[in-house]
């Protein structure tokens, strides 16, 4: 079998098995979380959140809406310095970014076995 031939077969082997992959994946949500950040703020953005009394008065006194917040959740930045990950039985977080409007947002957050508490919304 000649040079020419065998890249052949590997070329066309190699597009049958991206087609096939691109057939099992299209439409799933898959993803590679493996920092720790990405883990965190996935673990965070599947839970159900709520807001406490204080996060709600924060949010009518900046004037901002939960779209800020769900946008900092997903776009954010988790400040481990600030953060209690080895709190029982909820752990503290605090994730720090930009809303859509480019204002800064602090946020800290309970994430809890089934919810996820916002706690305390803050502007930088």
């Amino acid at each position: 079998m000649t040079l020419l031939k065998r890249i052949g077969y590997y070329l066309g082997g190699f597009a049958i098995g991206l087609i096939i992959l691109a057939f099992f994946f299209s439409g799933k949500k898959t993803s590679c979380a493996y920092f720790p950040e990405a883990r965190v703020l996935k673990n965070i953005n599947i839970k159900p959140h709520t807001l406490s009394a204080k996060a709600l008065s924060d949010l009518v006194q900046h004037q901002l809406d939960t779209i800020a917040i769900n946008h900092v959740l997903k776009k954010g930045d988790v400040n481990f310095g600030e953060s209690q990950t080895r709190k029982e039985p909820c752990a503290i977080y605090t994730i720090e970014g930009e809303t859509e409007k480019g204002q800064g947002l602090k946020i800290t957050l309970e994430n809890c076995e089934e919810l996820v508490t916002i706690t305390d919304v803050s502007t930088n």
